[in-house]
Formats: C-alpha cells, structure tokens, sequence
C-alpha cells in the first residue's frame, strides 16, 4: 500500500503549464525583467533594490525623494533611469506608475488590514500571489529540478537564518536522492565539504540566503563557484552581489511585518523544486520511497493515524 506520500510524488508531476494566453506577471517579476542589466554599478543596483521591494511607493516618488530614500545623488537616479531604457527619470516612474496601477486594477479592491498579525498574513498572501505568476511558466523550475537531481552529492548549503529552509530541503530531498550533503556551518567547514562535493563528483549546489544576508555566505557561493560547482539560489533578493555569483536565482518575498521574518514564499519554492527533482527520475524515486516506506514501517518510525 502506497504511503500519502508516495501518491503525491506519483501524482503532482509539475508540467510547463503553458497555455494559448499570456501569463499574469508579477510587478515584482516585471521589474526584474526590466532592470535585469548586467552593467549596472553598485549604486545602481541598490535603486533596482529599493524600487523592486517598494514598488507601490517607489512609483509615486519624486527624483529628488527616491534620490533620499536610496541615499544616491539626483544625477545617480537620473544615470540610473538612462541605463534601464529610458529616457529620464520622469519616463521611468511612468513605467512603474503603470506597472503598480495595473497590479492594482488585476488585485482586491483596497480592504480593511485588521490588526498587524493578519496584516502579517495579507502580506504573506501577497507573496504567494506573485510566487504564483511566477510560476506560470514552470520550465526553469523543472529544468533546474532536473539538474539538482543529476548532481550526486547534491550539496544544500544554509548559514545562519536560512539554515532551516536548507535543513527541510535536505529532509525531504534524502527520500528521492542517494547523496544529499548539508552544510549549515561557514568558514572552512563549508570550505571543505564545498572541495570535497566536487571531487566527489557533484555538479550543483542549492544555496538559501534569507536577510539579513551573511557575507559568509557569498565567501561559500564564491569557493563553490571556484571549485567548479554550479550554484541554485533561493533568496529575497534578484540583484546584488549573491545573485551575481549565481548561475541561477530564485527570488521570492519573505514576510517581513513581524519582528522576525516569515518564510511562506521560500517554502513553497522549496516544495517546488523538490517536486521537480522527484519528476526528473521517476523511476529512482518510486524505489527510494518504497525502500523507505519499508524502512519505516520495519522500525515503527510514525506513529498510526
């Protein structure tokens, strides 16, 4: 008899979900279609940032209040407006006026927030709904699957907050892949079972980098780019200097409303991914997870609902 999971495995296959009619964007997902240039310098890249995780404010700014909230200069935010396409300043913020406006006229009506718990919510809900579109096209979560998949070891690297995200990921992966490796220390411990995954014979590594973001973090991406690994990466952010190292970037937005962050995005992106590594090689994980369902059930692992 086929566990609960088994069932899921065999039968939630992702497929590219490509229909006749264009997918519903992100605004998120617009902006970073639109500022995904690769010369952009430093301070440039921080106006991408600010406008990306404040887009519904960021639209109606001034260049002189977008210049103060980012702490650049005017002619930094005018350089900046000039290197994404545009002709000026006054162009761009046309863009993001239309760009908010439409997510604003395609979303609810403007409702009452409650108290800041359900705030908390409403803007996880949020989340979700832009990881939604993004997932309108599934063929680079499934091509990526594919790819972490192949690499044995599979190494999954978390430091400091995002150890849990890693930690889950590397839990459920065990089930449908022979070596997963966690690494949830920095330093030369990461160093060292980064050397050791590549000589191994691993091709990729999944990376987590929540905020607030560790520098030891992308001293590990970098080590594990230089030993010739491939890097995956789930993180908030789509620029800056981790998404630079990547080769490939998933961004999605954390609940940040509570004193601590909240992961429901990344989770799901995380559920997402493992679901594409069971369906890169079926065969390999059925008799994973009929081994596993014997182990379990040889030693009593759960309890009997």
């Amino acid at each position: 008899m086929r566990s609960p999971q088994q069932a899921r495995a065999q039968a939630s296959t992702i497929t590219s979900g490509k229909t006749g009619r264009d997918p519903e964007v992100s605004p998120t997902a617009q902006l970073r279609t639109l500022f995904d240039r690769p010369r952009l310098s430093p301070g440039q890249r921080r106006i991408a940032q600010y406008l990306i995780e404040h887009i519904a404010e960021a639209a109606f700014l001034s260049i002189t209040d977008l210049a103060d909230r980012v702490g650049v200069s005017q002619p930094s935010v005018t350089r900046f407006a000039s290197a994404v396409g545009f002709s000026g300043y006054p162009a761009l913020r046309e863009r993001l006026q239309s760009i908010t406006l439409g997510a604003r006229s395609a979303g609810d009506a403007e409702e009452d927030r409650g108290n800041e718990l359900q705030a908390a919510v409403d803007a996880e809900i949020e989340n979700l709904e832009n990881l939604r579109r993004d997932f309108a096209d599934a063929d680079r979560f499934i091509e990526v699957g594919r790819r972490l998949a192949a690499s044995t070891p599979l190494t999954v690297l978390g430091l400091r907050i995002s150890v849990s995200l890693a930690e889950y990921f590397a839990y459920a992966a065990r089930r449908v892949h022979p070596d997963v490796r966690l690494v949830t220390l920095g330093g030369s411990v990461a160093y060292d079972a980064l050397l050791q995954s590549r000589e191994a014979g691993g091709t990729w590594v999944l990376a987590f980098s929540m905020p607030r973001h560790a520098q030891e973090t992308l001293t590990a991406v970098r080590v594990a780019r230089s030993a010739g690994l491939k890097v995956a990466l789930i993180t908030d952010l789509a620029l800056g200097p981790l998404a630079d190292e990547a080769d490939v970037t998933f961004a999605t937005g954390t609940g940040s409303r509570l004193v601590f962050d909240s992961y429901a995005a990344p989770g799901v992106m995380c559920a997402a991914l493992l679901q594409a590594m069971t369906d890169a090689d079926p065969e390999r994980t059925q008799a994973r997870l009929d081994e596993y369902e014997h182990v379990a059930d040889e030693h009593h692992f759960f309890l009997r609902d």
